[in-house]
């Protein structure tokens, strides 16, 4: 393992600050999370981008949102055919082991893996469509959803869009999972489609009734 290197000093330094500070004051909650488990009542599907920081818009604590992170917010269709779904294990637990209440999927303004799969239906990421990329591959989840904003001439305003379809295309595809479907059909778990502007700090939340998002 000779590729394994020591943690950079500054974090080493930021480890030390909250483990003095932030952990010191509230050692009995840390230590309650550790025996007790956790019982978070949402979980959260947000995309990998480092400027999105869920925790950071509710004011959550350690211990209440069950978070999964991937490219631009993607939850690939029900597909149980043995092989390797990192996003589709993290729902089935936290649907079935944690029994969260909330599913929210989370996308974003200016996001990479959006605008990726807008110039791979443009034909502008020859790179993106080889069958090497997991990027490319697991952007073709959103593929279908360009048909929807491929007339929106405004290259801005298009790629807006295209981000909140990114939220759409996951809860659609969430409903695909046959114990998320029981779960909402008898509702004990309710999904939430939300789209943040990271510059101005807003929140949308997306309205099946009138398929579009509106500021929360």
């Amino acid at each position: 393992m000779e590729f394994a290197k020591p943690l950079p000093a500054y974090l080493v330094t930021r480890y030390h600050g909250w483990k003095a500070t932030s952990y010191e004051e509230n050692k009995g909650w840390y230590r309650r999370l550790a025996t007790e488990g956790q019982r978070p009542r949402a979980m959260v599907i947000s995309c990998c981008d480092s400027r999105v920081h869920v925790t950071s818009i509710f004011g959550a604590d350690q211990g209440e949102f069950f978070i999964h992170r991937n490219i631009a917010n993607l939850v690939p269709p029900y597909q149980p055919d043995g092989d390797h779904h990192g996003t589709s294990a993290t729902v089935e637990y936290a649907v079935t082991a944690l029994q969260v209440s909330h599913l929210i999927v989370l996308g974003h303004s200016q996001c990479g893996g959006v605008q990726g799969c807008i110039d791979m239906c443009k034909g502008q990421a020859p790179q993106l469509e080889e069958k090497t990329s997991f990027v490319g591959r697991w952007m073709d989840i959103l593929k279908p959803k360009f048909q929807l904003v491929q007339d929106i001439e405004d290259e801005e305003q298009q790629a807006r869009q295209f981000e909140r379809q990114s939220v759409v295309a996951s809860l659609e595809n969430l409903m695909t999972f046959p114990f998320i479907e029981e779960k909402v059909r008898d509702g004990s778990l309710s999904l939430h489609g939300l789209w943040t502007d990271i510059g101005e700090g807003g929140l949308e939340c997306y309205d099946p009734n009138s398929d579009s998002f509106s500021q929360v």
